[in-house]
C-alpha cells in the first residue's frame, strides 16, 4: 500500500486492495491495462436513462441532478455491514472535489489537471493522463480544483485549471484535442465537470470573484469546434445592460463554475451563475445585475436564452446560484408539473416550473438570516431598511460568506418525494470599499471575516415536497467538511458529515445507520455503481477515493 498520510486503523483493516502512485512524468501517459476500458461507448440513449442503474455516467448520475440511484442491494437492514473495498490515492491534490463517473466497470476521476481511468472493482489504474498545473491563477482556479469528467462515445472530456477543454480517448487516455476556451485573461479558470448533451460538450468558467465576464459555451464533441457562447453579463445595448455602465460589463462576474442539468423532453439546459463583481460593493453596478446569481434556461442547440430566474438581485453577499438545479416531475398542488427545485445559497429553497420559469414557492431553511425578510409572490427577496448589507466599517450578515448551503450536491428521492441537502448556519462580517479590477488579483471590494466566537454548524435537511415542510433535521458536530448527498431506491441517504466521516441515514426518518471515519476533510459528493451485480458506493475524501461494498 502506498499512502502519503496515515489513515485510521479501521480503514486499513477494511481494505481489500489499493493502487500505487503513478511515477510517470508530467507530460506522460501511463498505460496499465486498456482491456477493461475497451467497452466504454456512451450514447445519448444511455445518458438520458433516469435514474442511473449500474453506470453513473455523468457528474450527477443522470441529467436530472437528483443523485438518486436505482440500485437497492445495500439497504437500511444491511448497510451497517459496508466495508471499504479499495482506496485510490491521487497525486497533485490534497482536497479532491470530484464525483467519480463509472461506465461498464471503468471509473474516471480527476485531480487538478490529472485524469485517471480505474478498474471500478479494484481501484487498479487502467491509464493516467496528466499535464502540469498552471501557475499564476487567481482564487478558486489557483486551488487547481476539478470536479470530474463528461463522457460521450469512447471519449472523455475534462476542464483544466486554466479553462482548457481536453478530449481524451476513454480507452487509452491519449489526448485527442485541446481547446483553450478562456485563455485571454489569467483571472479566468475552470473547476466544473463538463456536461455532455447530444454531441455537445457544455462548459463554464470560474473567476466570479476576480472581475471577469462569465459565460457558458458549447463545443462539438468530435471536433472541438465552438458552437455557441452565452455571455452571462450583457454587453452595451443588450437586455439588462443598464446595470453595467461603461466597460463594467467586462468585469461583472456571473461565472458558471458548476455543471448544469438537462431536460431532454424540453431540450433545455439549466445552468446557474455566480455572484456579481465586485462582490461586496454595488455602487458600480446599479440595478439587478443580470444575469448574476441567476438560473439560466438555455437551448443547448443554439445557446439562446429561454428564460431566467434571479434568486438574489443586486447581490452584495456572494450568494452564487450555482447550486444544483434538481429536475422533478411530480404533482404539485393537485396538478402535474415539471418542477425545478433549488436550495439556494441565500437561505431559501425555491420551487419553479421549469417549462416557463414561473415562480411557485420558496421556503426559508436558514435560521440565521438578516439580509431579507422573506420572498414575495414574484420570487423576489423582501428587503427592508433593517436588512443587513456590507459597510466600510463592517456589518454582520446572515447567512455568511459560505452561504446557507453551497455547491455540495443535494439529492431527491422520488419514493419519499423528499429533497436532501446540507445546510450551513453561520454569519460573517462583511466590509465594502472601492476597488478597480486588475488582472492577477481578486475583485471582492473588499472582504469578509468571521464573527467573533461563532462556530458554524452544518445540518442535513430533508424537505418534503408534498407538505412543503422539513421532514427531519440531522445536526452535525462542528467541523470543516463540505460534502454532498446521494440517495437510493432502498431508502438510504449517503453523505459526508462535518467530522470527516462518510455516513448513511434512513431516508424517511434521518435515523443514522452507518458511518466510516476517513480521517480526511471531505469536499466531494458520493455516487453509486454496480459491477457484475455488486453494488458499490464511492466518495472522494482528502486526496483519496474510497469505494465501499457489502462483504
Amino acid at each position: 500500500m502506498n499512502f502519503q498520510r496515515p489513515i485510521l486503523a479501521a480503514a486499513l483493516f477494511a481494505l481489500v486492495s489499493s493502487v500505487p502512485l503513478s511515477k510517470s512524468s508530467a507530460s506522460a501517459q501511463t498505460t496499465v491495462d486498456t482491456s477493461v476500458a475497451a467497452t466504454v461507448d456512451v450514447s445519448h440513449a444511455q445518458l438520458i436513462v433516469a435514474p442511473p442503474r449500474a453506470n453513473w455516467p455523468s457528474y450527477n448520475g443522470d441529467y436530472t441532478g437528483r443523485r438518486f440511484s436505482s440500485l437497492d442491494q445495500i439497504t437500511p437492514d444491511n448497510v451497517n455491514q459496508l466495508r471499504a473495498q479499495w482506496v485510490f490515492h491521487a497525486r497533485n491534490s490534497e482536497s479532491l472535489e470530484v464525483t467519480p463517473v463509472v461506465v461498464n466497470g471503468v471509473m474516471f476521476v480527476t485531480a487538478a489537471n490529472d485524469a485517471y481511468a480505474l478498474d471500478a472493482r479494484t481501484g487498479r489504474t487502467i491509464w493516467h493522463a496528466t499535464r502540469p498545473i498552471t501557475e499564476g491563477l487567481v482564487d478558486d482556479a489557483a486551488g487547481h480544483l476539478n470536479r470530474g469528467v463528461g463522457v460521450w462515445g469512447s471519449r472523455v472530456y475534462m476542464n483544466t485549471d486554466n479553462a482548457h477543454l481536453l478530449c481524451l480517448d476513454a480507452r487509452s487516455g491519449h489526448l485527442l484535442w485541446d481547446v483553450a476556451y478562456a485563455d485571454w485573461n489569467r483571472n479566468y479558470g475552470a473547476t466544473s465537470a463538463p456536461l455532455v448533451v447530444n454531441g455537445k460538450v457544455i462548459v463554464g468558467t470560474a473567476g466570479g470573484d476576480s472581475g471577469i465576464r462569465g459565460f457558458v459555451a458549447a463545443y462539438d464533441a468530435i471536433t472541438g469546434k465552438m458552437l455557441w457562447r452565452f455571455w452571462t453579463i450583457p454587453g452595451p445595448g443588450e437586455f439588462g445592460s443598464e446595470s453595467w455602465p461603461g466597460d463594467s460589463y467586462l468585469h461583472g462576474g456571473g461565472t458558471t463554475w458548476m455543471p448544469g442539468t438537462y431536460d431532454p423532453e424540453l431540450n433545455t439546459v439549466y445552468w446557474g451563475t455566480s455572484n456579481p463583481s465586485p462582490d461586496f460593493s454595488g455602487e458600480t453596478r446599479p440595478g439587478d445585475d443580470l444575469y448574476t446569481s441567476t438560473l439560466l434556461a438555455l437551448d443547448p442547440d443554439t445557446g439562446k436564452l429561454k428564460w431566467h430566474f434571479q434568486f438574489t438581485p443586486h447581490d452584495l453577499y456572494d450568494y452564487d446560484a450555482t447550486e444544483t438545479a434538481v429536475l422533478v416531475d411530480a404533482e404539485y398542488k393537485g396538478k402535474p408539473r415539471k418542477l425545478l427545485l433549488e436550495a439556494n445559497r441565500n437561505g431559501f429553497l425555491y420551487v419553479l416550473d421549469r417549462s416557463t420559469g414561473e415562480f411557485l414557492s420558496a421556503a426559508r431553511f436558514a435560521e440565521k438570516m438578516n439580509w431579507a425578510e422573506g420572498i414575495d409572490s414574484k420570487g423576489r427577496p423582501i428587503l427592508s431598511e433593517k436588512s443587513a448589507k456590507p459597510t466600510p466599517e463592517g456589518s454582520v450578515v446572515c447567512p455568511g460568506f459560505s452561504g446557507a448551503t453551497n455547491w455540495y450536491s443535494p439529492s431527491f428521492n422520488p419514493d419519499t418525494r423528499t429533497l436532501y441537502f446540507m445546510a450551513h448556519e453561520a454569519c460573517s462580517i462583511y466590509s465594502s470599499g472601492a476597488q478597480k479590477p486588475e488582472e492577477g488579483k481578486t475583485y471582492y471590494g473588499t472582504g469578509v471575516r468571521r464573527t467573533p466566537g461563532e462556530r458554524g454548524q452544518k445540518i442535513l435537511l430533508a424537505y418534503d415536497l408534498d407538505t412543503a415542510t422539513f421532514r427531519w433535521r440531522y445536526p452535525q458536530a462542528p467541523g470543516r467538511s463540505s460534502a454532498g448527498t446521494m440517495t437510493t431506491a432502498s431508502g438510504l441517504v449517503f453523505f459526508g458529515d462535518d467530522t470527516e466521516a462518510f455516513e448513511a441515514v434512513e431516508a424517511k426518518t434521518g435515523r443514522p445507520l452507518w458511518h466510516f471515519s476517513t480521517g480526511q476533510s471531505m469536499r466531494a459528493s458520493p455516487m453509486s455503481y454496480s459491477v457484475n451485480g455488486k453494488q458499490y458506493v464511492a466518495i472522494a475524501t482528502g486526496s483519496d477515493v474510497f469505494s465501499f461494498a457489502l462483504p
